[in-house]
């Protein structure tokens, strides 16, 4: 008898924020078919602007820099995840997007970012990498961040109090800016 084996690469289209995208994907990838329900919160309820200097951290396929770059083509995006399959993935699809503002990096968080600061930083935080892991971030994030830039993060909902907290204590303020049953967005700014 013989076993159906899905395939090793996964296309689909998504509507983003009014746009139309194209990803490539494969198994092992966060979220391979489709954008998730947090992603896609996130990508409804930030706020970029034209001329941003954006980062997509921990940026898997691409769904958030991809979507951002397309949104504010004035934009300047760089992508960084430390999975090497993500990146490659993430490079395609910036590619068959025909997106020219996006730079894409392997970069374990910010070891391998240039010296550069932003106005939008964005993440999808994954649940299970330990409260000290997002600690570092969030401390990381701050000297990335130019006056005035702005973090927005989705979580799981069960995390929103600990963003809350740590957001106070890195940023000064925290802004709670859609929840849902299973996430939350999150927004502080660098004052």
């Amino acid at each position: 008898m013989a076993v159906d084996v899905p395939s090793r690469e996964i296309a689909f289209r998504a509507e983003s924020r009014g746009v139309s995208l194209t990803f490539s994907a494969t198994w092992g990838l966060f979220s391979p078919k489709g954008i998730d329900a947090g992603t896609r919160l996130l990508l409804e309820h930030l706020d970029i602007q034209d001329g941003d200097t954006c980062l997509d951290l921990g940026c898997g396929y691409g769904a958030i820099g991809i979507t951002l770059a397309k949104c504010a083509q004035t934009s300047t995006v760089y992508m960084v995840d430390k999975d090497f399959v993500a990146v490659d993935y993430a490079r395609k699809n910036v590619a068959q997007n025909r997106l020219h503002n996006c730079h894409v990096l392997l970069s374990n968080g910010f070891s391998h970012l240039p010296n550069i600061q932003f106005d939008l930083i964005v993440s999808n935080l994954p649940a299970n990498v330990g409260k000290e892991l997002l600690q570092i971030f969030l401390a990381d994030t701050r000297h990335y961040l130019k006056p005035k830039g702005r973090l927005y993060v989705v979580t799981i909902s069960g995390l929103r109090e600990f963003i809350k907290r740590n957001f106070m204590t890195v940023f000064g303020n925290y802004r709670k800016v859609k929840q849902r049953h299973t996430h939350t967005v999150a927004m502080a700014i660098q004052m």
